[in-house]
């Protein structure tokens, strides 16, 4: 029981770092490899029904997937396609010819098919210009896993599992699988070399990045719901083998460009974004994805995508999974018989809610003895040392400053002097006025009469 559960725990670690290492995938890896979209090429594959097709749609400019310039001569570079047979392990090299000497490894198609029939296929870019394990490969491998498209893309790279399986298409119906898996098939090996190619194809100036990515934006509905990012190699041995034998090709010219920072800023142009996608859209005005608007850029060019808000246990709100909340009755909705009250309609439902209840009265809580907090310690402080009194010297007193007595001013003895008497004026006599009598103040009482005419005797 125990070593089953260690097994369930580790395929989950294992299933859970996947998911996070899909998610974690860059738009812009700031490598030449930006410049070839490894799930276009991918695409392209399962489309083509042989390798000399699919090498000669890859390098029409039309297809807009070739945006290669390793050498620096400002002309797109031809990719050819060369297969390298062991058994019914094949593996597909995308090369390019860098100079006359030097060759230099984009990618490399891993397919396998196994004992029981099934096929296993990965695209693995080349360490130079992806970086090391950057493995594509389909969603479904033949016989195991059904490829379904992920209608819920949003932008980036995450592939998010659908809940119903439809369309079960196998690795082994591709028709250039079956093409290379014939008795009689013949192994290609594609004939050109530097400056010597077909008549068909004419180079021309590499597009802008930001071009080549407004364009190849729009696909991402397809290439995340068919194909996706794998961590690890289905055939680690082949892995070893390829890095270690004499199937990869290196050229110094790439390796010195991109120690010089040459490649991180190919092409770069955040404006023309909006130009590939016009034509895209002008290709497919039907696509479902015609009318997905671009991300914005960031002061590098890169592009910035908000990524989906993963759900946390717990937080998923009801509605989202069919779980309903229980219903709570509003206060005036029933009678809930609250004692004391009268009032009908107006007592509030008891509402139970789990994990809230609280232990019966009944019960009894075991004493706890809780430690008692040492009392604050007495700290006195330090009586103040006193003062030394300063004993100031006494002042010794002023001497007394004796004034000399003022001499008496002498007494000045004026001579009276006799002023003569005014006269006095003579008496005037008083002038006679012959006085009017006066009328007296007493009212007199008047006899009220009628009056009388004068003709009256």
């Amino acid at each position: 029981m125990k070593n089953l559960f260690l097994i369930v725990l580790s395929a989950w670690m294992f299933w859970t770092s996947n998911q996070a290492f899909g998610q974690a995938e860059e738009e812009k890896l700031d490598l030449p490899g930006d410049n070839l979209n490894l799930y276009a090429v991918l695409k392209l594959f399962q489309e083509s029904e042989t390798l000399e097709g699919f090498e000669r749609k890859l390098n029409e400019e039309d297809s807009e997937i070739n945006n290669l310039d390793l050498d620096g001569d400002n002309q797109i570079d031809y990719i050819r396609v060369e297969d390298n047979v062991e058994g019914n392990l094949h593996t597909i090299s995308l090369k390019v010819a860098v100079s006359e000497s030097e060759d230099q490894d984009v990618a490399a198609f891993y397919v396998e098919k196994k004992d029981d029939g099934e096929v296993w296929i990965q695209l693995v870019g080349d360490e130079d210009l992806y970086g090391k394990d950057y493995i594509i490969e389909p969603n479904s491998q033949s016989g195991t896993v059904t490829e379904t498209p992920n209608p819920g893309y949003n932008g980036n790279r995450e592939v998010e599992p659908a809940a119903v399986q439809q369309n079960v298409v196998y690795v082994s119906s591709w028709p250039v699988i079956q093409f290379i898996f014939v008795p009689r098939y013949v192994v290609w090996r594609s004939p050109w070399r530097w400056h010597y190619y077909p008549s068909y194809w004419h180079p021309w100036r590499p597009r802008y990045w930001h071009y080549y990515y407004g364009y190849h934006y729009h696909w991402h509905y397809y290439y995340n719901g068919h194909f996706r990012r794998w961590p690890s190699y289905r055939n680690p041995a082949w892995h070893t083998h390829y890095y270690g034998g004499n199937f990869r090709s290196r050229s110094v010219i790439v390796h010195t460009r991109y120690t010089r920072g040459d490649y991180r800023a190919t092409y770069s142009r955040p404006s023309a974004a909006r130009e590939g996608s016009a034509l895209f859209v002008k290709r497919y005005p039907k696509a479902p994805a015609t009318r997905e608007r671009l991300p914005s850029f960031d002061e590098t060019g890169r592009p910035v995508i908000t990524r989906p808000s993963t759900g946390r246990p717990g937080t998923t709100r009801p509605g989202n999974d069919g779980t309903t909340r229980p219903s709570v009755e509003r206060p005036g909705s029933g009678n809930s018989g609250r004692p004391g009250t009268g009032r009908p309609g107006t007592d509030r439902p008891e509402v139970t809610r789990p994990g809230t209840s609280r232990p019966n009265p009944g019960v009894s809580r075991p004493d706890i003895e809780r430690p008692t907090r040492p009392g604050n310690p007495d700290v006195s402080r330090p009586t103040p040392t006193p003062r030394p009194e300063v004993t100031r010297p006494t002042p010794s007193p002023r001497p007394e400053v004796i004034r000399p007595t003022p001499t008496p001013r002498p007494e000045v003895i004026r001579p009276n002097i006799e002023r003569p008497a005014r006269p006095t004026p003579s008496t005037r006599p008083a002038p006679s006025r012959q006085e009017a009598p006066r009328p007296s103040t007493a009212p007199s009482s008047r006899q009220q009469s009628s009056p009388r005419s004068s003709r009256e005797p």
